[in-house]
């Protein structure tokens, strides 16, 4: 029986990887959507939406993108640690340019030419920028001239910035003053009370098809709250991971000793506040300062050893975006490409909705347990996987460093 047969689920509920259909609309992701919305019928449309990891916040833009309509072209740049000209470059890849033999005053005026064109077969131009936070003075500098691009009667290109909350500070920069001037509204994504994330795990749930709502006790609620501080991406980690380990012990619901021992391996405390982060308390750190690693990874390109990297219980996300514990530049690579559960029952990978898929051999695969020494293909890379369960490797120095680049 698979795990979603076991827990009578159509699809898994708590993936990592953007999925409009899962969106919880708490009254402030409501609040965040509608001022987004409002770029369509403000011709000066510039929206801030900053957020803790892991809040949601690339979710609610796609979601927002999803139910755009035909009269309304966009662009979205996620890869934002770029130059100015390689800024301008990846906006004209978006809308549909090739660009890259270009120079700066010529990729301006494309760009310029574009807008006034769209404008006047009245089409509306948004430019979305994920990872903001990321963007230099200079490319802010940039931003600020192509929202000023405009007819004799209005701006035509509107623009939504995404990021973390040090896009606040970045912003506060007396530099980037005029730009600043410019933008029309500003929200704060902040994580889930204790209600709303009862509410969102019930809610993921009935989308993944559960009819019910006993697959978590209500004793569980609270200890989830209490280990994720109402961060949706850590309450997506702990869910999945106690269902996994309930699905290996052949049990059909949650309990709260199921949260707790999820809890352990993942060796999470409670929150400490709503960055993402938890301290370990000194009494759970052996005194031998040892690490007990249960899973190795081998990167490999074109065939060549990369990097290594040794991880303990938990979720492990690897793709193109800077935030993955195990970060990859390729184009074939999708932001988050692929996840690894690591527990003591062994390791699952998970695809992560990719474009080019993963693939162990010939096999492109969605979701299985792995067996050591598993080759990974994900494009030119490969990653090997090596089970360190009841091995002298697993038992490592506390200043054993990953290498996260690849």
């Amino acid at each position: 029986m698979s795990y979603l047969d076991h827990f009578k689920l159509k699809e898994p509920p708590f993936g990592l990887t953007p999925d409009p259909a899962f969106v919880y609309w708490s009254k402030q992701h409501s609040r965040a959507k509608a001022y987004m919305e409002s770029t369509i019928w403000l011709s000066d449309g510039f929206v801030v939406i900053t957020g803790d990891i892991g809040s949601g916040k690339t979710t609610l833009l796609q979601s927002f993108l999803d139910e755009l309509e035909d009269n309304v072209v966009y662009a979205v740049v996620s890869q934002t640690q770029l130059s100015p000209t390689q800024f301008l470059q990846a906006v004209l890849t978006e809308f549909g340019f090739k660009p890259f033999d270009k120079k700066k005053v010529e990729l301006l005026d494309m760009l310029n030419m574009f807008l006034i064109e769209q404008y006047s077969t009245g089409k509306k131009v948004i430019l979305v920028v994920d990872e903001a936070q990321n963007l230099t003075e200079k490319v802010l500098e940039e931003v600020r001239l192509l929202s000023g691009i405009e007819t004799q009667k209005e701006k035509v290109l509107r623009i939504i910035f995404a990021g973390q909350p040090e896009l606040k500070e970045t912003l506060a920069s007396p530099k980037l003053k005029q730009l600043v001037q410019r933008v029309r509204l500003r929200f704060h994504l902040g994580p889930l009370d204790r209600t709303d994330t009862r509410a969102y795990i019930e809610h993921r749930l009935a989308v993944a098809g559960r009819k019910d709502g006993k697959l978590f006790a209500d004793d569980v609620y609270p200890l989830i709250y209490r280990y994720t501080g109402g961060v949706p991406r850590l309450i997506n980690t702990l869910c999945d991971s106690a269902l996994l380990v309930a699905f290996a012990d052949g049990k059909k619901s949650i309990t709260a000793e199921d949260i707790e021992g999820t809890a352990e391996e993942l060796e999470w405390v409670e929150h400490e506040d709503t960055t993402g982060e938890h301290e370990v308390l000194p009494h759970l750190v052996p005194t031998a300062k040892k690490k007990n690693y249960l899973t190795r990874i081998e990167v490999r390109s074109k065939g060549k050893p990369v990097s290594e990297h040794f991880f303990e219980a938990g979720r492990i996300i690897i793709g193109r975006a800077p935030d993955s514990d195990i970060y990859i530049d390729s184009t074939y690579v999708s932001r988050h490409h692929v996840q690894l559960t690591s527990s003591t029952s062994g390791c699952v990978i998970e695809d992560l909705n990719s474009t080019n898929g993963v693939f162990i051999g010939d096999d492109e695969v969605e979701k299985q347990i792995l067996a050591d020494g598993d080759i990974i293909s994900l494009g030119t890379h490969e990653l090997v996987y090596a089970d360190l369960r009841n091995t002298d490797e697993g038992s490592k120095d506390d200043t054993s460093v990953n290498e996260n680049q690849a």
